[in-house]
This record gives structure tokens, C-alpha cells and sequence, in this order.
């Protein structure tokens, strides 16, 4: 796949998408980087840390989260798009499901869009994507936890996805996945896709796992979300295991050693 200039090989590594939270309530570091300047700080840190892409977000989407306007997600997300292309050499993801959202920030410089409602939103999300040619990110969600058989119900959900991508023209090598922990989802059946991680790739695409300091963790642990570094990294190296191209997280460094120990497990060879 390709995400802006670069090419990524997910046969035998996965990368890691950090996340920056340009959010006020953001479950996680609300407010942290709100300033051009803390942005820039850590967008540093984050690709000195091993980051190979920067996730952008203006809105949170926790449980409960305030839905804001797209000219207040734009005006929290443009500018720092625009610093981040101009003063580093690292492809940039937009975090949004607005179609005028990410087609501005498209504009601004993104080399990636991604929509945690897998294009079933916005229905102008899928032609903003063809029609600017960026890659994108697309996850499972939906407006209820009504399954009858949940692995399959999502792997269906997906599917439906992937046809609205195709009807508008998105290439498939332009396309990837990501399961939803978290979104849509009970506790138990966050952990039931994290036991069936390697089961998505039978979809035939790329894969994401998004899971950093998640409430899955912090029930199973009882932990705030300061402390689900360690529990995060065993979801990340479950992720390596089952071969994904990419976890996408809050603290890079920490991730990006538990990857290089897994990948020397899975693929060293004697």
C-alpha cells in the first residue's frame, strides 16, 4: 500500500500509526496538544519514537463524545496538517467521518483517510476518497450491538463496506481494514475479536488494530487509562501475531520495542 509518497510492505512488518488528538475531551490526552506548538513537540517525539504515520483528530469519539461542526473539527485539524507536511517527512492520516472534512484536509496535505463509520456516514465519504486518491482506513461500527453471530455479523458489516468503496471507485490497493475494538461492541465482544484477530484476514485486506489504553483494557486490568501501556502492548504484539499491517496507538516507543520483539519471534530465522 501506498500512504502519500511512501510504500509500506506488510508481509513481514507491522507499523505503527500514532495518534494525535487535537481534542479538548479526548478519553485518553484531551487537551495535551491543542497548540501548534505542543502539537509540533510531539509529532517530533512520536516519529523519534518510530512512528510511521500521524493520526489526526479534531473530534473525540469516545462513548459519549460531543459531535462539534466540521468548520470547529477543520479549524482544530488544518492548521496543524499543514505544520506537520511542512516540517516532517511522515505520511499523514485524518481521523474523521465527515466527507468536507477530510476532503480539506486532504487538501491540506493528508495522505489518508480514516473513517470509523467504514463510509456508511457520509455518503459522499466514498467519492471524496476516489476522487482525491488518497488510502484509507475503514472500520467496523454500527448503530447497535444487535448481532446474531457477532464474528460473522462484522465480518458482513465489513463486507458491505468494502462493496460501497468499490461501487465508488476506491482501488483496492488503496483500501484497509480495521475490526473496531471498541466501537459497537460489549466487553466481551471486544475480547472476542481480540481472540479472532487473525480470523479478519480472510477479508482479503490490509489490517489495523486500534486498541490503545481502550476501556476493554482498563475493565480487564481495573486500570485508569495512565496505566494501560502494558496491556495495550500485549494487544499489539496479538496483532503482530496475526500479521497486521498496522496498530494504531498513543505511546509509540513502548509499542514499537514489543513489535521489533515479536516480528524477531515471528520471522528470524536461523
Amino acid at each position: 500500500m501506498k500512504i502519500g509518497t511512501k510504500d509500506f510492505d506488510f508481509n513481514n512488518k507491522t507499523y505503527v500509526m500514532g495518534i494525535l488528538n487535537l481534542t479538548p475531551d479526548s478519553f485518553s490526552d484531551g487537551g495535551m496538544w491543542n497548540t501548534p506548538e505542543a502539537a509540533c513537540r510531539h509529532v517530533q517525539q512520536m516519529i523519534a519514537d518510530g512512528a510511521d504515520v500521524i493520526d489526526v483528530g479534531g473530534e473525540s469519539t469516545r462513548p459519549g463524545h460531543q459531535q462539534v461542526s466540521e468548520e470547529e473539527e477543520m479549524q482544530r485539524i488544518i492548521p496543524v496538517i499543514e505544520m506537520i507536511k511542512k516540517n516532517f517527512d511522515v505520511p499523514v492520516s485524518v481521523d474523521t467521518y465527515k466527507s468536507r472534512v477530510a476532503e480539506a484536509a486532504v487538501l491540506a496535505g493528508a495522505d489518508l483517510v480514516n473513517d470509523i463509520w467504514g463510509l456508511k456516514y457520509d455518503p459522499d465519504m466514498a467519492d471524496v476518497i476516489k476522487k482525491t486518491g488518497v488510502s484509507c482506513c475503514l472500520m467496523h461500527n454500527r448503530a447497535d450491538t444487535d448481532y446474531q453471530h457477532f464474528v460473522q455479523d462484522v465480518k458482513s458489516d465489513l463486507l458491505e463496506t468494502i462493496a460501497i468503496a468499490k461501487r465508488a471507485g476506491i482501488d483496492s490497493d488503496r483500501i484497509m481494514l480495521d475490526p473496531g475494538v471498541g466501537f459497537a461492541k460489549t466487553y466481551a465482544h471486544n475480547l472476542k475479536v481480540l481472540r479472532e484477530l487473525e480470523s479478519f484476514q480472510s477479508l482479503g485486506y490490509p489490517l489495523l488494530l486500534g486498541t490503545s489504553r481502550k476501556s476493554v483494557i482498563g475493565l480487564t486490568l481495573d486500570l485508569p487509562v495512565d496505566q494501560r501501556i502494558e496491556g495495550t502492548l500485549v494487544t499489539t504484539v496479538l496483532a503482530v501475531l496475526a500479521r497486521y499491517a498496522f496498530v494504531r496507538v498513543h505511546d509509540i516507543k513502548e509499542n514499537v520495542r514489543a513489535i521489533r520483539m515479536a516480528e524477531a519471534v515471528l520471522y528470524e530465522s536461523l
